[in-house]
C-alpha cells in the first residue's frame, strides 16, 4: 500500500462526505468526492484511485448500476459498499455483484473508523490479487514456453532419428554392395553380418521417426521390419521359412538395439549352420511371462550334432553376450529343442545397476 492510498468517495450527501475526507485524511488516506455515479465513474477512468466507497442511493445511476459498471473497467479499483440502508438484500446483492465489503453508514459519519479499516483491507487485498494473478499469468506463459520447447525438441529429436536412420542405411547398403562384389566368401559372410548389425541399429531409429512416442520401441513392429531386412538382404531364399511371432510390447530403444543385435546374430547364425542341405524354418518369438520378457530363436535343424566352422571368430557369440548383458539376461541353450533353440529372459524394466560397460562391449 502507498504512503497515501486513494480513496473515492461517490456519495450525493456532500455533508457526508466532507465528514468522511477529513476522518480519512487524519488517517493517511487521500480523498477525493463524486456527487454521482456518472461524475464517478469518469474520475475512475482518469486512474490513480487506488479504492472507492460507494453509496447505494443517489439521482441518476444507483449504487449497484454504478457497482456493475465499475466491475466491467479493466483491473477496476475494489469497491466498499456503503448505504444507510439495513436491508441485508442489498448487502448480498452488493457482495454477489464483486464489492469487496458492505457498510451502513450514519449521518454523524461514526462510521469512518470502519470505512478507513475496510477500505486498508480491500486495497491489501487487490494487491494480494494481483500479485497472485501476475504469479498465475508468469506460470501460464513458462508453461506455453516449456511446452513450445518441449515441442521443439521433439522435432529435432525425430529429424536427429531421421538422419541417423537414413546415414545408417546408407552404411548398410554399401555393406551389401561390398559383400556382393567380394569374390571372397568369408569377407562376404563378415560384411554380410556387420550389414545387419547396422541394420537392427537403423531399424530403431526409423521407428522412433515414425513414431509417436520417443521414449520407447514396439518390439513386434520393430522385429518385423528388421527380419523383413535380413530376408531381402540375402540372395538366395535361406531365410525364406524365417517366421515371427511377437506380442506387442514397448521397450526404451536402447535395449530394442540390442534385442535386434542379438535376433541378428542369432538368426544369421541359425542361417549359416542349422541348415547345411538348404533352407529351413527359423522361429523367432517374443512374449511377456509374468514380469519378464522372454525371446527365442530356434531353428530344427543338426543342433548339436552341427561341427563347428573353423572360420568362425566366436564373435558373434560374443555380440549376443555383450548385448545380453545390457538386457540384464543370459542367453540359454533348451536342451529339450530337437535343433538350436536359444532362450533369453529379462525384466520388462531394466535393473539400475545392468548397464553395458565398455568392456563387455569390446
Amino acid at each position: 500500500m502507498s504512503a497515501k492510498p486513494a480513496l473515492l468517495y461517490i456519495d450525493d450527501d456532500k455533508a457526508l462526505a466532507r465528514l468522511v475526507q477529513r476522518g480519512l485524511t487524519r488517517h493517511g488516506f487521500c480523498v477525493e468526492h463524486a456527487p454521482d455515479g456518472e461524475s464517478g465513474l469518469a474520475r475512475i477512468a482518469q486512474g490513480g484511485i487506488d479504492v472507492i466507497a460507494l453509496d447505494q442511493y443517489m439521482p441518476g445511476l444507483d449504487g449497484l448500476e454504478t457497482l456493475k459498471r465499475i466491475q466491467a473497467i479493466p483491473d477496476a479499483p475494489p469497491v466498499v459498499f456503503v448505504t444507510a440502508s439495513q436491508d441485508s438484500k442489498i448487502a448480498v446483492t452488493a457482495l454477489k455483484a464483486g464489492a469487496a465489503d458492505y457498510l451502513v453508514k450514519d449521518t454523524l459519519g461514526e462510521f469512518v473508523p470502519l470505512l478507513q479499516v475496510a477500505a486498508e483491507v480491500a486495497i491489501r487485498q487487490a494487491h494480494i490479487r494481483k500479485a497472485r494473478d501476475q504469479a498465475e499469468a508468469e506460470v501460464r506463459a513458462s508453461r506455453d514456453r516449456y511446452a513450445a520447447l518441449a515441442s521443439e525438441r521433439e522435432v529435432l529429436l525425430r529429424e536427429v532419428n531421421h538422419r541417423i536412420g537414413n546415414s545408417l542405411q546408407i552404411i548398410a547398403s554399401l555393406l551389401h554392395l561390398q559383400a556382393n562384389s567380394s569374390p571372397d566368401e568369408n569377407i562376404k559372410v563378415a560384411l554380410s553380418s556387420a550389414m545387419g548389425r547396422v541394420a537392427a541399429v537403423a531399424q530403431v531409429h526409423r521407428r522412433l521417426y515414425t513414431s509417436h512416442d520417443l521414449k520407447s520401441v514396439l518390439l513386434n513392429q520393430y522385429l518385423e521390419a528388421l527380419l523383413e531386412d535380413l530376408r531381402r538382404s540375402t540372395e538366395s531364399n535361406r531365410m525364406s521359412r524365417l517366421d515371427l511371432k511377437a506380442e506387442p510390447i514397448e521397450i526404451d530403444p536402447d535395449r530394442a538395439v540390442a534385442i535386434g543385435i542379438i535376433v541378428n546374430e542369432l538368426v544369421m547364425n541359425a542361417v549359416k549352420y542349422a541348415y547345411p542341405d538348404g533352407p529351413g524354418p527359423i522361429h523367432v518369438e517374443l512374449a511377456i511371462d509374468g514380469g519378464d520378457i522372454e525371446l527365442s530363436i530356434a531353428d530344427d535343424g543338426v543342433g548339436l550334432n552341427a561341427k563347428t566352422d573353423p572360420r568362425s571368430t566366436g564373435m558373434g557369440q560374443r555380440i549376443v553376450s555383450a548385448m545380453a548383458q545390457k538386457l540384464d539376461a543370459q542367453a540359454e541353450r533348451d536342451p529339450t529343442h530337437a535343433g538350436t533353440r536359444i532362450v533369453l529372459r529379462f525384466p520388462l524394466q531394466l535393473s539400475p545397476n545392468a548397464k553395458l560397460t565398455p568392456a563387455t562391449a569390446a
